[in-house]
């Protein structure tokens, strides 16, 4: 693949997986109670998507940065795996989600009943994440395949996803910021990914005309 090729697609994929968790995240909020089945199986399906083109901007990102500096590769090779894995997690969540309430004969709020996905989505979702935007962070500054503050920012992102993996520590109400299942540990920190991911996808996409910097020759032994 050539190097604006993976540009190109690594931008078009973030843009629309930033574009689609976007979209999802309000539809937590409409309702205080339980939500009708509508509200939840919506933002589950968008959710859905927007895995699927997180996907693909893991694996177009893996593509960039061996275009951009082969040494690095490795690199690259990290972020595309714990990106599959934490996309696998985060379907596994929805799916016990999704089944919950099409099983249900009345409207539940599976962001409580569903117990199973309380550390799914909080704790082991945050760690997989923070790995993710440390392993994208640190490709981008060897490799300066994107600008500068994309890979400080991957950095900053990747601290505060880690502040949140104790939460589990923290009881099971959704209500509040810092639980298992709490708005800051699930919501904020997935909004926040979106609009960085938004920024980023931009970037790569508009840049796609630039040939990378070349940087200095790796040492040969």
């Amino acid at each position: 693949m050539q190097e604006a090729l993976a540009r190109r697609l690594t931008g078009l994929a973030g843009i629309a997986t930033a574009a689609a968790f976007i979209v999802q995240v309000p539809l937590y909020f409409v309702y205080s109670g339980s939500p009708p089945d509508a509200n939840v199986l919506t933002r589950l399906l968008i959710g859905i998507l927007a895995l699927a083109f997180l996907i693909v901007f893991a694996t177009a990102f893996r593509e960039l940065v061996k275009q951009a500096n082969p040494a690095y590769e490795w690199v690259g090779t990290l972020a595309f795996a714990t990106g599959l894995v934490y996309a696998t997690v985060t379907l596994v969540s929805s799916g016990l989600e999704a089944g919950a309430v099409i099983a249900a004969d009345r409207p539940v709020d599976p962001t409580v009943t569903v117990s199973g996905t309380y550390v799914l989505y909080g704790s082991i979702g945050r760690l997989l994440l923070a790995l993710f935007l440390t392993a994208v962070g640190f490709a981008i500054s060897r490799t300066h395949a994107l600008p500068r503050w994309t890979g400080r920012s991957a950095f900053v992102l990747a601290a505060a996803n880690l502040a949140f993996v104790p939460s589990l520590f923290f009881g099971n109400t959704p209500a509040h910021f810092y639980a298992a299942n709490g708005w800051g540990t699930t919501a904020l920190m997935g909004a926040v990914f979106s609009y960085w991911l938004l920024a980023l996808g931009i970037s790569a996409y508009r840049g796609a005309t630039r040939r990378t910097p070349a940087g200095p020759a790796e040492p040969r032994y």
